[in-house]
């Protein structure tokens, strides 16, 4: 990719350094000078250690575990970059940590996703890209624009090209917040559909109260935009398992997998994990039933756009 050095400026957190070194490297530019150190106690500091001024300024960072420290480093570069008078600061945030919070589930909670929103915005964001957010309506609590990726092309891509389509196949939804994701990939697989209807009864604790849609010697295909504690991608998987599917597959756009995921994941009839490397697996959480796709490309691709002032939303309607 052409690109003049001097007019675009690639910086990486230290959230996914993997995926950033594989975004400049499809650009064509070395990721910019960048040191980020902490204070004795714990506190983060960040120089810039080249000229910024008139470029257009992009910054990879998923707001990951450990999430407020990822967080407070994205707010500390945006703020470093606006001082250092870039022309346009573009956070690239292929997770958005905090997004499950977009709304009040009991009196007296906090929004915390329109919080963490405004912060980005007045830490001097003037746009952001952002991959499979945890609900779309999250784009309207930031007062600058937002690009949106689903995840859905990369896996349904992924499934396509291992034969898994056609009415042999039931995409499945975990839950019913999820039925918009799974009836995407399900039209693209030109498959069936299916809803898993469940309810908590108490936290952590995941129970299936029915399954909506033919499941009997169809190959499932679980659809959610992140797997965290694994326990209603496996409660899901299990109730599949026993109403007789013939092979159950997982994907999820962002793989949080936080405490014994990986032990569920492996213990549960789930054939195959498919994931994408918005966040960082760490080599003793990745299994051999684990496959991880790379956004390196949609990411890269959108840096693109965006500096050219090109459409983002062409490259959506490329990629279906």
């Amino acid at each position: 990719m052409e690109l003049d050095p001097s007019c675009i400026k690639v910086f990486s957190g230290n959230a996914n350094p993997n995926l950033s070194r594989d975004v400049a490297q499809i650009i064509g530019h070395p990721l910019g000078e960048l040191i980020i150190t902490r204070f004795a106690d714990g506190e983060l500091r960040c120089s810039i250690d080249e000229s910024i001024r008139g470029a257009d300024v992009f910054i990879i960072q998923p707001t990951c575990k450990p999430v407020n420290d990822t967080l407070m480093e994205l707010l500390i570069l945006c703020d470093a970059f606006k001082r250092a008078s870039a022309r346009r600061i573009v956070p690239i945030i292929p997770y958005f940590g905090y997004a499950r919070q977009d709304k009040k589930v009991r009196p007296r909670e906090p929004i915390t996703a329109k919080l963490v929103a405004n912060m980005i915005s007045h830490a001097g964001a003037d746009r952001i890209f952002a991959i499979d957010l945890h609900a779309g309506q999250l784009q309207g609590f930031f007062d600058i624009p937002v690009d949106h990726l689903p995840g859905q092309p990369l896996i349904a891509e992924y499934l396509m090209n291992k034969g898994v389509q056609g009415k042999g196949v039931t995409v499945v939804s975990p839950d019913v917040g999820g039925v918009e994701r799974a009836t995407i990939l399900a039209e693209r697989l030109g498959s069936e559909l299916a809803i898993v209807a469940k309810r908590r009864p108490e936290p952590g604790k995941v129970k299936v109260v029915e399954v909506i849609g033919d499941i009997e010697g169809q190959t499932c295909v679980l659809i959610d935009d992140m797997i965290d504690s694994g326990g209603t991608f496996v409660a899901a998987a299990n109730e599949l398992a026993w109403r007789g599917a013939k092979e159950i597959y997982g994907c999820a756009t962002h793989p949080v997998l936080s405490g014994d995921a990986i032990r569920r994941i492996e213990d549960s009839p789930i054939r195959e994990l498919i994931v994408t490397d918005t966040i960082p697996i760490a080599p003793e959480h990745k299994i051999p039933k684990m496959t991880q796709l790379s956004v390196a490309l949609v990411c890269a691709e959108a840096i693109v756009r965006i500096h050219q002032n090109d459409s983002v939303s062409g490259m959506f309607d490329a990629m279906w």
